[in-house]
């Protein structure tokens, strides 16, 4: 692995790895200097608040708050309240505020599974705040979900999902399964309320039997088969979100956790040595992707932390993975080898010529949601 852009503290830390050092250590409390949880997430935090509305690498600012800013800002609220970091939520908050007001244009209109995860941060904001602006304006997000198909997007299948008791912006991509699952978790974390986890459970089996595989990862789409490494993260966090809420009596929570360790033992079989995945997960001559590497560290923390997973055997897996995948942040506190955003396609080398960004929210995220996973008890 390439150690140019580290920071001395972060190069040391990588040739502890690389010696030995940490590999077998299953302890996912204690790291060393410059590369704890509380330190990557702070910079990383930090850098989301100093940086303006991003737009997928264009140089002109969004017409809507995008997806990965969405991802990026909970996870930063997320980090603030496991630190309790009160200056950083105030500045998460006050990143919002003219959302409310002058530039509420900015809010996506939720008609789209990539529009409405936008919910989840206003109902993070509520769980922090307790200010009903937030709730009322997350819910309604989260509502239109379930709500009749509506608006520009609404196609033939959009009905039939919907008659059929699912939400009329199902599509049957992976991504999908962070999108819905994570505004539905929320809603159901802010309101009480079980229909929001359940409809949401429901939904989750669906995609289940659409899209997973025997090997227990899943195709990008079922006219896409590759297990595409960020599309495989987005469910592995998706089913982690789920999981974390989910009533224990719901009857499809048995089917989504064995769905959950399934994949877990296969992401294992096809990590790196040096604790990083690919690409192309079952492909080692794809190049080694930040974001799939930290989806998936996150959702083996969250296994190990809640019990979904033998600590001896994820423990060691999680920690290599963090420790390696900090080695990728530059001094500017921005990941390197980001896929960038990537639309379904039924061609192999689609995937492998995806462009490798540095500083993309879709790998700045998931440092934030590992950082907050290694700091929950």
């Amino acid at each position: 692995m390439k150690t140019k852009h580290l920071t001395p503290m972060l190069a040391a830390s990588l040739v502890m790895l690389s010696a030995g050092a940490t590999a077998q250590s299953a302890d996912l409390k204690n790291f060393p200097k410059g590369s704890t949880p509380e330190e990557i997430g702070k910079r990383v935090a930090d850098h989301f608040v100093a940086t303006p509305h991003t737009n997928f690498g264009r140089p002109f600012p969004p017409k809507v708050i995008t997806y990965p800013e969405t991802c990026t800002w909970y996870g930063a609220l997320t980090f603030a309240k496991e630190t309790k970091d009160e200056a950083l939520k105030k500045h998460l908050i006050q990143r919002f505020e003219p959302l409310l007001g002058s530039r509420d244009t900015l809010i996506p209109v939720p008609d789209h599974v990539d529009y409405t995860v936008f919910g989840s941060v206003p109902l993070e904001l509520y769980l922090q705040t307790k200010d009903v602006r937030y709730l009322t304006l997350g819910k309604g997000i989260a509502d239109k979900q379930w709500g009749p198909p509506e608006g520009k997007r609404v196609k033939p299948e959009s009905h039939v999902f919907y008659n059929q008791g699912y939400t009329w912006q199902t599509r049957l991509w992976i991504d999908d399964m962070f999108m819905i699952t994570a505004v539905q978790s929320q809603a159901y974390r802010a309101t009480g309320n079980r229909s929001y986890i359940d409809k949401a459970a429901n939904e989750m089996i669906l995609y289940l039997d659409s899209l997973q595989k025997p090997n227990g990862l899943f195709y990008h789409a079922p006219n896409a088969p590759f297990f595409w490494g960020r599309g495989n993260g987005w469910m592995a966090a998706g089913m982690s979100e789920l999981l974390r809420s989910v009533p224990k009596d719901n009857p499809n929570r048995p089917r989504i956790l064995k769905a959950y360790q399934t994949m877990m033992a296969s992401l294992l079989k096809y990590q790196a040595e040096d604790g990083m995945w690919h690409q192309l997960i079952d492909d080692p001559k794809s190049w080694k992707e930040t974001s799939c590497t930290g989806m998936f560290t996150f959702a083996m923390i969250t296994g190990v932390k809640n019990g979904w997973l033998d600590a001896k055997t994820y423990g060691p897996a999680a920690r290599k993975a963090w420790l390696s995948l900090i080695t990728y942040l530059d001094e500017h506190s921005d990941i390197r080898d980001v896929c960038e955003g990537t639309n379904m396609k039924n061609d192999y080398q689609y995937y492998l010529d995806r462009k490798r960004l540095t500083g993309d929210l879709h790998g700045q995220a998931p440092l934030l949601w590992c950082a907050t996973a290694l700091l929950r008890k």
